[in-house]
């Protein structure tokens, strides 16, 4: 894959939590229990997509400006979009992008469960720096 550092990126962000679905070969990032990213794994293992949710209409513009970015890989293709793992999308622009998914995802819960979900990551961290 030519994104080594996603797994790292993701897992820095407050909240986040990880998981295998084997039955799809998919691993998700979730925040709040729910997937803002997930990495589809081909039948040997190897990353073929990276799946992240935009907004529809960003989706749409990304999708026209980038071959290497197709609608959501078995996925609501209108919220998800799905970015080659071998592609040609730059560093910088995959990173914006899995930002903006995360930031869409989080903004989805009431304000009060946003606050409970960053305050438990908040409180997890300090913990571990004590």
């Amino acid at each position: 894959m030519k994104y080594p550092w996603i797994d790292e990126y993701l897992l820095a962000k407050p909240a986040v939590t990880k998981d295998l679905q084997p039955e799809w070969n998919w691993i998700r990032y979730h925040i709040g229990g729910k997937m803002f990213a997930a990495i589809l794994l081909d039948d040997d293992n190897r990353p073929f997509y990276i799946n992240l949710k935009l907004e529809p209409v960003e989706g749409e513009l990304m999708r026209q400006q980038y071959m290497d970015i197709i609608p959501g890989y078995y996925s609501n293709k209108q919220h998800w979009n799905s970015v080659l793992a071998d592609g040609d999308i730059p560093d910088d622009l995959l990173k914006h992008w899995l930002d903006r998914s995360y930031e869409l995802v989080l903004k989805g819960f009431s304000k009060k469960k946003q606050a409970e979900i960053l305050n438990s990551a908040a409180a997890e961290t300090d913990s571990k720096g004590e």
